[in-house]
C-alpha cells in the first residue's frame, strides 16, 4: 500500500455535526463537553490516556484531568512532584493504588485520595477492563504555623452527608477535612434533589473545578445558561456569576474543587 494512501475506516461524521458544539470558554470559565477534549498522554503514565481538563493556559491555578487507564497500565514506578499536591477519585473500574510505600489498596469508584505535597504514588490497572480515574494537581499553598496535611485513602461512603445550607433536598459530602486551615483546597460532592436550586446567584472569589457524575441540569455561567450531564466539565474563574438547577428526574450529583484557607496574595 502507498504510504500516502488513507487507512481503511468506516466512521463518519454525523449529519449537522459540523460547527454544533455545546462547548464554551470565556475569559473566567469554560464548559467542556467530554467528545472535545481530545487525547493526551503523559510520560509518567504507560497504556494512559490522560483527558486534560483544566489547566493554567486556560487561566486556572490547578490542573484537572480524566486518565483512562488500559490494563496493565498506569504508573511505570512510584511517582512525586516537589511541592505538588494531589488528588484522584474513582470514576468506573477498579485501579491499585499505593503511597508512601504502603501497601497496594483497590481505588475503584467513589474511592478518593489526596496526596501531600512530594508523597510518592503508584496507580495501576491490573484487571482487563479500562479504568478510569479523575486526577487533580495543585500547588501547595505554604500557612505560617500550619503543619502539611496527611495523606488520606477512602471512600466517599465513609463520609457523612451534611447540609449547612437549611435549604431542603440538598447534600454535601466534603472528602477532604472540612474547615481544616492545613489543607488550601476543598474536593465535595455536592448532591441536589430533582427541581431544588441555588437560592440565589453566586458570585464569589474562588475557583472552581466541576466535574459531573450523576443526573442533569441547567448551569449558569456569566449570563448564559448551559444544560450539564454526566461528564461534563465546567471551569469557573473567581467572581464568575453562576447557579445549579437540576433537571430530570433523578438526583443530581458533581465533584467541586474551590481553593480556600488562605488570603489573598497581594
Amino acid at each position: 500500500m502507498s504510504q500516502r494512501a488513507f487507512p481503511v475506516a468506516t466512521g463518519r461524521v454525523p449529519p449537522g455535526a459540523i460547527g454544533h458544539n455545546r462547548g464554551v470558554v470565556r475569559p473566567n470559565y469554560a464548559f467542556m463537553p467530554p467528545e472535545g477534549v481530545l487525547v493526551s498522554r503523559l510520560p509518567q503514565y504507560q497504556a494512559t490516556i490522560a483527558r486534560i481538563l483544566a489547566a493554567p493556559v486556560l487561566g486556572a491555578a490547578f490542573a484537572q484531568y480524566v486518565l483512562e487507564i488500559a490494563p496493565g497500565g498506569g504508573t511505570t514506578a512510584p511517582f512525586a512532584e516537589e511541592g505538588i499536591q494531589q488528588f484522584f477519585y474513582g470514576l468506573t473500574g477498579e485501579a491499585t493504588f499505593a503511597m508512601a510505600g504502603d501497601a497496594p489498596k483497590p481505588l475503584a469508584a467513589g474511592n478518593f485520595a489526596y496526596l501531600p505535597p512530594g508523597t510518592p504514588f503508584s496507580l495501576r490497572n491490573e484487571t482487563a477492563e479500562t479504568v478510569r480515574v479523575l486526577a487533580l494537581r495543585k500547588r501547595y499553598e505554604r500557612a505560617p504555623g500550619l503543619a502539611m496535611p496527611e495523606p488520606i485513602l477512602s471512600h466517599q461512603d465513609e463520609v457523612p452527608m451534611t447540609n449547612h445550607t437549611g435549604m431542603e433536598g440538598r447534600g454535601f459530602q466534603f472528602l477532604l477535612p472540612y474547615g481544616d486551615m492545613r489543607f488550601d483546597f476543598e474536593m465535595n460532592l455536592m448532591w441536589f434533589k430533582p427541581g431544588v436550586c441555588f437560592p440565589a446567584v453566586e458570585t464569589h472569589v474562588m475557583e472552581h473545578g466541576l466535574y459531573m457524575l450523576e443526573g442533569q441540569g441547567l448551569y449558569l455561567l456569566g449570563a448564559d445558561w448551559h444544560e450539564i450531564w454526566a461528564r461534563d466539565f465546567i471551569w469557573m474563574g473567581g467572581y464568575c456569576p453562576q447557579q445549579f438547577y437540576p433537571t430530570g428526574q433523578d438526583d443530581a450529583c458533581y465533584l467541586l474543587y474551590k481553593n480556600v484557607n488562605r488570603d489573598i496574595a497581594l
